[in-house]
């Protein structure tokens, strides 16, 4: 089998040397999935071997194919077909981002007797490392007697940018300490441009979304880089950008982009609109079917498309902080799950929308929430796509067509019960000792459950949290100085806060006691008013406030909870977390015990 493999391709990838191939054949003989943060795409860690060394590779996330496929298998055989050399420490680092597993040549044992390939003393490669997101591997990027390798990726460097744009980066390998690149990417979605006025000053920015083939990244221009890119970014359009530009840590309250780092441009940033428009994907999407948010968590982040079946008239809020008007529009989607969901659109989407009924829209960053059982928000960064040539907007239109304009079609409001449940899910109903040894939340999945309990305890420590003003916020918010209450993800500051429910109660039933975390809408509930009003009264009547914790106990509830394992102190416990809460209705559960005698035939 020695002969398929391109003996020293390993090598020459990293150092020019020789006549490197440009889609090397080598043999993988080990594969290990890497750890990587939390919410974040699992990522492989690939060993290669060319007979005379091997090399630590790393996959990219949209090659993680061949692994979940089963086809990339020890001892197989590979063609390496898109690649990225790095060096870290003496240590050469392979990123691959597109490979074809050789399944007609089967699997063997490892191949010769391969060397460990480092960097020896004499090369000149600097040190620097560069930190590929997922799971702690590091690499540097070559210098640019490297360059001949590098601008052989099939996909990533066309003939035009070969001459002026040399290497094209691809977006997954930037890391804070990459220098002198060059990514092709298409903007996806361009924001407003955003002003803000505080204490330290003012100044304006605006962001973008740029899409590649290996992920995606956001990109923000502050005041002249604001003036300057603004005009220049289109959606839809495809650009060079070009080092220096910041690549730093991601701020995840400010992006639904699944990428640990974002740009931040420079006064030097080279932004150009490339000639060749084709070769970038389009906006890519994670569809979550209408019929399945009921199994999505509040405030949960998703990609959704279906038939809009109803437009709402545009209405105005009035921000109770700033007092300036929102315009605001409802729209109702379908699809073939037979589920409708009600979704908001803001600002000047809503004043603008002008889109035929019965079209299929894809909607990319709309936020999840439980009014009404769910419904959804679409963010200021997000984006909408009206009848888009995808699969899925072709089948959505081909089934609406032949049956779904006659279909009825339920709304999760509909199937929720009391205040914040969970919607149409049916959680099986356990008493609390059958939680504990059943060990729900112990697995990797959440365990959702339903439970008839008193509660008995309720912390009065830190009950609530000072959140954001700002509708459909709900972040926390400091006190920066008396009447300046400062929110980083709206990056507002307001007269005072609008205090939120957090609490922690003890509930009990017949066969034992658990500590639940519940939030505001369960709060409001349990104690019969908001949690401003509590503090309020808290504030002036401490006793008072004290025989409002008590008259909230000893009240029997149907919790609705969901188990997960959680981390705290560097120790695993269950965290119960209450999604919804309703009072008992003793007509309901009256039945529920007469059925229950009857299986006793008594």
């Amino acid at each position: 089998m020695a002969h398929h493999i391109n003996q020293g391709a390993l090598s020459a990838m990293f150092t020019g040397g020789g006549t490197p191939d440009a889609q090397p054949v080598v043999q993988c003989v080990q594969i290990k999935p890497l750890v990587g943060q939390q919410g974040t795409s699992e990522r492989y860690r690939v060993v290669f071997n060319d007979i005379r060394n091997f090399c630590q590779s790393m996959l990219a996330t949209q090659a993680n194919h061949v692994v979940t496929d089963g086809k990339l298998k020890k001892g197989c055989f590979v063609r390496l077909k898109q690649f990225q050399a790095n060096s870290y420490k003496g240590k050469r680092i392979l990123i691959v981002l597109d490979l074809e597993v050789l399944e007609e040549l089967g699997e063997c044992e490892k191949i010769g007797e391969p060397k460990t390939l480092e960097i020896s003393q004499d090369e000149d490669v600097k040190p620097n490392p560069t930190t590929i997101s997922g799971g702690g591997f590091y690499g540097s990027k070559p210098e640019q007697k490297y360059q001949p390798q590098q601008q052989s990726l099939p996909s990533r460097t066309t003939a035009a940018a070969s001459s002026s744009h040399g290497n094209i980066y691809p977006i997954e390998a930037l890391s804070p300490y990459a220098n002198k690149w060059t990514i092709k990417a298409r903007c996806t979605n361009k924001s407003e441009i955003k002003t803000w006025h505080n204490k330290n000053g003012e100044g304006k920015l605006f962001s973008v979304n740029l899409l590649d083939e290996s992920g995606e990244i956001k990109a923000t221009g502050f005041n002249d880089q604001c003036d300057a890119l603004y005009e220049i970014f289109q959606e839809g359009g495809v650009y060079y950008v070009t080092s220096p530009c910041r690549v730093q840590l991601a701020k995840k309250q400010f992006t639904n982009l699944n990428n640990d780092y974002e740009l931040s441009f420079e006064r030097d940033t080279l932004v150009e609109k490339a000639e060749e428009q084709d070769g970038v994907p389009q906006v890519r999407f994670n569809f979550i079917n209408i019929g399945d948010l009921q199994t999505v968590e509040k405030d949960s982040v998703i990609d959704t498309i279906g038939i809009l079946k109803e437009v709402g008239e545009t209405s105005q809020i009035v921000s109770k902080t700033t007092s300036k008007p929102y315009d605001k529009r409802e729209l109702t989607l379908v699809d073939n799950t037979g589920y409708s969901v009600r979704l908001t659109i803001w600002g000047n989407s809503a004043a603008s929308f002008d889109v035929v009924p019965e079209s299929v829209i894809a909607f990319k960053g709309v936020k999840v929430s439980d009014f009404g059982g769910r419904s959804l928000s679409l963010l200021s960064s997000g984006s909408m796509s009206v009848d888009p040539d995808i699969d899925e907007a072709h089948k959505l239109k081909g089934w609406y067509d032949a049956q779904g304009r006659t279909d009825t079609f339920a709304s999760h409001a509909s199937m929720s019960a009391g205040i914040g449940a969970a919607g149409g899910r049916t959680d099986a109903s356990k008493t609390i000792i059958q939680v504990k040894e059943e060990n729900l939340g112990m697995s990797e999945t959440t365990d959702y459950f339903s439970t008839k309990a008193t509660i008995i305890y309720i912390k009065q420590d830190n009950v609530s949290y000072a959140a954001c003003a700002s509708p459909d916020c709900n972040k926390k918010v400091i006190e920066q100085e008396p009447g300046q209450w400062r929110c980083e993800k709206c990056d507002k500051t307001f007269p005072k806060p609008e205090y939120r429910y957090i609490m922690s109660l003890n509930v009990s039933d017949h066969t034992g006691q658990i500590w639940l975390s519940c939030f505001d809408d369960v709060g409001r509930m349990i104690m019969g008013m908001s949690a401003d009003q509590l503090n309020e009264l808290k504030d002036n009547d401490d006793k008072a406030a004290g025989e409002i914790f008590q008259e909230a106990n000893c009240q029997t509830y149907i919790f609705k909870c969901r188990a997960k394992m959680d981390n705290f102190q560097d120790q695993q416990r269950v965290r119960y977390q209450v999604s919804g809460a309703s009072p008992l209705n003793y007509s309901s559960e009256s039945t529920k015990l007469a059925n229950l005698i009857k299986l006793y035939n008594i």
